[in-house]
């Protein structure tokens, strides 16, 4: 089905395109900041170009697909850029993730190409076929020709969502819907070369791709930090502080709250002017009096993975309404939908399920043409050949159009900002050898945050908590973990023999088992 866009989205080129222009411009303004070094836009953009010659004479062009296996931020950010710059679409593997987890979703998307290290290579043995080009051994300068234009349609990264099968759903995104979402988070946040944004999302998680290349575009400072610093609220305030961060555009609520509980912390946040929000409801946050975090400004953005990252956008006040889950309006270039069973709009004030429209939404997903033809669907009340994707998502729409999130319409759920589905725990859960039957809930703590709860069946006398989370830890990453497991003889059942999911919730112990 034919994907509509605009004249300026197909002639402004890709973000790297916009990040070159600043190389131009201001080629000794500092790009990238780390503990141990600045880089200058000159000196990103020729690494950027060397590795995209490199990548050009290997063979990746246009919908090639490249696996980014590296343990390094920057050559994680200069590896995703010159996949782009050399035309092809880039999926960015966290190693710390389960070994087999990796090798399904490499396998899975047909990549043909991979950018590792040398001793990733060997330890993750990825199941692809083409050549491995090791980012610290680069060697010489190659002399492939790069394009001087990549399509607005051609295939720019790959995302994957957790799936009801057990197998993750690689998302499809293309350079346009990309591009366009990067230049309008550019243009709502202000944000420009006197920006300092500290990336906080993980690589390998499609909120890291704004975190990164959103301050990139906008010619700013990105300012890239280990992991152990990121976790530690004291540490990461004292980072915020030395390195001048005015910005953070990856965050989440769960995050937030842990900043939030000490009042240090949160007073030494006072200098970021701008936050960006996202992966789960912001109301608990909201209700526990977080606001105070920032002086600045504090923005909800909702989205599911398959439209771009986010695709709505909510202005916090001083003083925001904790009663509702308020998820804004729509950015630029997007539509959103509310929609009854039979496809039909629903009035304001009205629940409706979510459609989103628009030049974000995804191409599909990889080799699954049926789920995609299910959530990928006409739009009823747009052009011909205009697409909507099919959230699962209610909302109502508000004053001024403003949309309130009101939960989902089936089991998905959001675990630290990620998209979960409980199936995918079940059916590795099942893969034990002492269990016979898996089900798996949600549920939320006193502050608000949602976790899973595992209720298995089997010959589970000697089996303790931590075999069983060693089992799913060879296939799962950890926001797929269940904090609880409830051991039952029997599951309940509903009049119509279907698993009664509010009896297990009622009867499920508030402690872990045993062995946890």
């Amino acid at each position: 089905m034919k994907r509509l866009l605009s004249a300026d989205q197909a002639t402004q080129g890709t973000i790297v395109d916009d990040i070159r222009g600043h190389a131009v411009r201001a080629p000794h303004a500092p790009a990238i900041v780390t503990q141990r070094a600045v880089i200058s836009y000159r000196e990103l953009t020729d690494r950027i170009e060397r590795l995209a010659r490199t990548l050009a004479a290997a063979g990746v062009g246009a919908e090639s697909r490249c696996a980014v296996a590296v343990e390094d931020d920057v050559h994680a950010v200069i590896a995703m850029a010159a996949v782009m710059r050399a035309g092809g679409a880039f999926l960015t593997l966290d190693p710390g993730q389960p070994v087999q987890r990796l090798h399904a979703m490499a396998a899975g998307v047909d990549t043909r190409f991979q950018i590792t290290t040398a001793a990733l290579a060997g330890r993750l043995a990825l199941p692809i076929g083409g050549p491995a080009i090791l980012i610290d051994d680069l060697g010489g300068t190659a002399g492939a020709t790069l394009p001087a234009h990549v399509p607005p349609r051609s295939l720019a990264y790959i995302s994957h969502t957790s799936g009801s099968t057990g197998t993750p759903n690689p998302v499809m995104i293309e350079h346009g819907g990309l591009g366009a979402y990067l230049r309008f988070i550019v243009a709502d946040g202000g944000l420009g070369p006197h920006t300092a944004a500290l990336q906080l999302a993980p690589f390998g998680y499609d909120a890291s791709i704004r975190g990164v290349f959103a301050p990139l575009a906008a010619g700013g400072r990105l300012i890239l930090l280990p992991r152990s610093t990121l976790l530690r609220p004291a540490a990461l305030a004292a980072a915020v502080e030395d390195h001048g961060v005015n910005a953070i555009l990856s965050s989440t609520p769960t995050l937030l709250t842990a900043l939030a509980q000490d009042e240090d912390v949160a007073a030494r946040l006072g200098g970021v002017g701008l936050i960006l929000c996202a992966g789960e409801s912001l109301r608990p946050f909201l209700s526990a009096g977080g606001r105070r975090l920032t002086a600045g400004r504090l923005v909800n953005h909702y989205g599911p993975t398959e439209c771009t990252i986010t695709s709505t956008r909510h202005d916090v006040p001083p003083r925001p309404d904790t009663e509702a889950d308020l998820i804004g309006t729509p950015i630029d270039g997007v539509t959103v939908r509310l929609l009854d069973p039979g496809m039909r709009a629903v009035p304001d004030g009205a629940t409706g399920e979510i459609y989103i429209g628009g030049a974000g939404v995804a191409r599909g997903y990889g080799g699954r043409p049926a789920l995609t033809a299910q959530r990928f669907v006409p739009d009823p009340c747009g052009p011909p050949g205009a697409r909507l994707y099919r959230t699962g998502d209610l909302a109502r729409r508000g004053p001024g159009g403003v949309l309130e999130f009101l939960g989902r319409d089936d089991r998905q759920v959001k675990i630290r900002g990620y998209r979960v589905e409980p199936a995918e725990v079940e059916g590795a859960l099942l893969g034990h050898p002492a269990v016979t039957g898996a089900v798996v809930t949600s549920a939320a703590d006193e502050r608000g945050r949602v976790h899973l709860v595992a209720h298995v069946m089997g010959a589970l006398a000697g089996v303790t908590d931590a075999a069983l989370r060693a089992h799913l830890a060879l296939t799962l990453p950890p926001h797929l973990m269940p904090r609880r497991f409830h051991r039952l003889e029997t599951m309940p059942t509903t009049h119509s023999g279907k698993t009664d999911r509010t009896a297990l919730l009622a009867h499920a112990p508030a402690h872990a088992g045993p062995g946890a």
